[in-house]
């Protein structure tokens, strides 16, 4: 299992395809150099001014250094106001620990489910019976934030998966996505 960061960010009306191109022409290589392993990359099917991501990272001390080595590279130095200047909100991030995800290629469209459930031992029984490894089921990571300069949501204790299964017993939010392919 590994620290997963998924990353919802709010962009400018029309700027998505500019940040896609630049997101996989410079930060893909550009974070894989640092040892960052970028995940899944998504267009939001419900929302044309949503991009969604995940990165993954051994540990939190690696995706401390691994942060600070591209946020202070030449890679994101260079690209960093074009990377910007399309976003108007990139703190929607929910700090996990999972496997990771990356679709199948030819994938057209996954469904990513978010739920807080309010029973950890119900949740565990749930998943037992209706998630596999297939889904690629994601918890919070309840490790303090040590690279403050990228904030992550805390206070909420989340389960993430991909893929279809069936309805939990607690509100579930749904993400339809079309997976970027590089």
């Amino acid at each position: 299992m590994s620290i997963v960061e998924l990353r919802r960010y709010i962009l400018h009306p029309g700027a998505r395809e500019t940040l896609v191109e630049l997101f996989e022409r410079e930060f893909v290589t550009g974070q894989q150099a640092v040892g960052i392993t970028v995940g899944g990359r998504f267009r939001d099917l419900d929302d044309p001014d949503r991009f969604v991501w995940l990165r993954a990272f051994p540990d939190m001390t690696h995706r401390r250094r691994a942060l600070e080595a591209f946020y202070t590279g030449p890679v994101w130095r260079e690209h960093r106001e074009a990377a910007n200047a399309t976003m108007i909100d990139s703190d929607d991030v929910l700090l996990l620990r999972g496997p990771g995800f990356r679709p199948e290629p030819g994938t057209r469209e996954v469904v990513a489910a978010i739920c807080e459930p309010t029973d950890a031992a119900t949740f565990d029984a749930y998943a037992a019976r209706h998630l596999g490894p297939r889904h690629a089921l994601h918890r919070t990571e309840h490790a303090e934030n040590d690279y403050p300069r990228l904030p992550v949501r805390t206070g909420i204790d989340v389960r993430l998966w991909f893929g279809p299964a069936e309805a939990p017993p607690w509100p579930v939010r749904r993400l339809r996505l079309e997976p970027v392919t590089g």
